[in-house]
């Protein structure tokens, strides 16, 4: 069995710990909790022809008071960036993660944006996803909450990473 870590990456608060939660557990839980340095969990996903385990390293989120921290990301064989659709300067804090994990490591990447099930309080600027679209592997609108495109994320991953 193939065994890929895949990094989870994005700023604080952004639903990254929920998201795999949501895909390892099946649960999710309203009360936040402020990751420390990394979470590791692991699941198996039988794509295609042979099953892949993946590594799930949930990273804390990156903010202007914790610094990006490359030395998580060697050995990686792919990207999750997740992003808050209801706060907006989180689209471009991700794309900042994005900018600095790329410079370090060139694998595969997708992009979450998060928390779907929630309304929306500000105006959303959809010229700026499709701006950034074309850097990220495949895009998916996803909610913790309810599981929408959890799955299918997690299978896209592990597609890319036994391509």
């Amino acid at each position: 069995m193939l065994q890929k870590k895949v990094c989870i990456l994005g700023p604080s608060g952004v639903g990254k710990t929920s998201l795999v939660k949501q895909f390892v557990e099946g649960i999710f839980s309203e009360k936040y909790l402020t990751s420390i340095g990394v979470k590791i969990d692991k699941k198996i996903v039988n794509e295609g022809f042979t099953p892949v385990q993946l590594l799930l390293w949930d990273l804390e989120g990156v903010d202007k008071y914790c610094g990006f921290n490359p030395r998580y990301l060697r050995g990686s064989s792919a990207f999750i960036f997740v992003a808050d659709r209801t706060r907006m300067s989180s689209i471009a804090e991700t794309m900042e993660i994005f900018s600095l994990a790329k410079q370090h490591l060139n694998v595969p990447a997708v992009l979450a944006i998060n928390k779907q099930d929630l309304p929306l309080s500000i105006k959303w600027e959809d010229n700026l996803l499709d701006k950034h679209r074309d850097s990220f592997d495949s895009l998916f609108l996803t909610s913790a909450k309810t599981g929408q495109s959890v799955e299918q994320m997690f299978r896209r991953i592990a597609e890319l990473v036994t391509a």
